[in-house]
């Protein structure tokens, strides 16, 4: 047992008393000082749902998150969907719908109308295009032996200057489409948009081509520093175009790569500074955050998950 002098105590004391009378405050965990949910991307626990779909909100709510983000429907319909968030006591500001149809799931190039009155019914406020538009000329269809990534990295390396420059354009339509119909629309990145092309790369030329009265930026920072790019620049070379992050990270055996190649772990536990970043996002105006951790696991998903929450909900920055 450790004995303490009454002179330290008094001490103590009186360090506190002078804090408070310099205006200072005790320092709090970064999401309670904000007053901000900590999310998750369901991407995360994807195998999970498709198991045990109420289970599994269930147990991310008793987790302690509060938002969930989606990274589609699993063939449920929006009232499905917010009967079981409800249950949950979960709230969803977000989804991600691709921007061209692949394997017969939604786009944006369905009935904005409809996709619209589900994401208002489920209390939905924006839209976020999970990755760039591969233009039509290009086959969705796999080589032989081509995994679904691979085929991704394949595409996306081929596209031009005015492939970018035409996504950029699509964006800033279906962001002006969204917003008449009362939504908000981001881009999300991954790391192969920061290759070089040219003399720029095609992150820049996503945000320099959008109107950001349209389109803002999801950034997904794991995927940001795989490709050897500090979070932070990014927000500070861009002030105000991010208004949503994926609090990602990754191992430090992570070699700087635009291929969708990352070492995953638990957030915390790779080398993001999570203290400075999740500071300078806040200050760069974004207040939705998503906890996203990529395969493989090294546990199960549900633990990991737990491990990043922790983590997060103790940060002081």
């Amino acid at each position: 047992m450790m004995n303490v002098s009454r002179r330290e105590l008094l001490l103590a004391g009186g360090s506190l008393l002078a804090l408070r009378a310099m205006g200072a405050t005790p320092a709090r965990p970064f999401f309670q000082r904000t007053r901000l949910p900590i999310g998750i991307q369901l991407y995360t626990v994807g195998e999970e749902l498709k198991r045990d779909f109420d289970g599994t909100l269930s147990a991310i709510s008793k987790i302690g998150y509060k938002t969930v983000e989606l990274a589609g429907l699993l063939d449920r319909s929006p009232a499905d969907w917010r009967r079981s968030l409800d249950r949950a006591k979960l709230t969803c500001p977000s989804t991600h719908v691709a921007a061209r149809p692949f394997r017969g799931g939604a786009s944006l190039n369905d009935d904005l109308g409809a996709l619209a009155q589900g994401a208002h019914a489920m209390g939905i406020g924006t839209i976020v295009c999970p990755s760039f538009y591969i233009p039509d000329r290009f086959s969705l269809e796999p080589m032989p032996g081509e995994a679904g990534v691979k085929m991704l990295v394949r595409l996306g390396s081929a596209m031009t200057v005015d492939d970018w420059k035409w996504n950029a354009e699509y964006l800033n339509t279906k962001g002006a489409a969204l917003k008449r119909l009362g939504l908000r629309f981001a881009y999300h990145n991954h790391n192969l948009e920061f290759a070089p092309l040219g003399n720029s790369n095609a992150m820049a030329l996503l945000i320099q081509g959008t109107d950001p009265a349209l389109v803002s930026f999801e950034m997904d920072a794991g995927w940001v520093a795989s490709a050897g790019v500090n979070p932070a620049a990014l927000l500070a070379q861009y002030p105000g175009r991010f208004t949503a992050m994926h609090v990602k990270d990754m191992k430090a055996s992570t070699r700087p790569n635009f291929s969708l190649q990352i070492d995953p772990c638990e957030v915390g536990q790779g080398v993001i500074d999570w203290k400075g970043l999740l500071s300078k996002a806040y200050t760069s105006n974004i207040r939705q955050f998503y906890t996203e951790q990529e395969p493989p696991f090294s546990q199960p998903p549900l633990e990991s998950v737990t491990i990043s929450f922790n983590y997060l909900n103790a940060l002081i920055a």
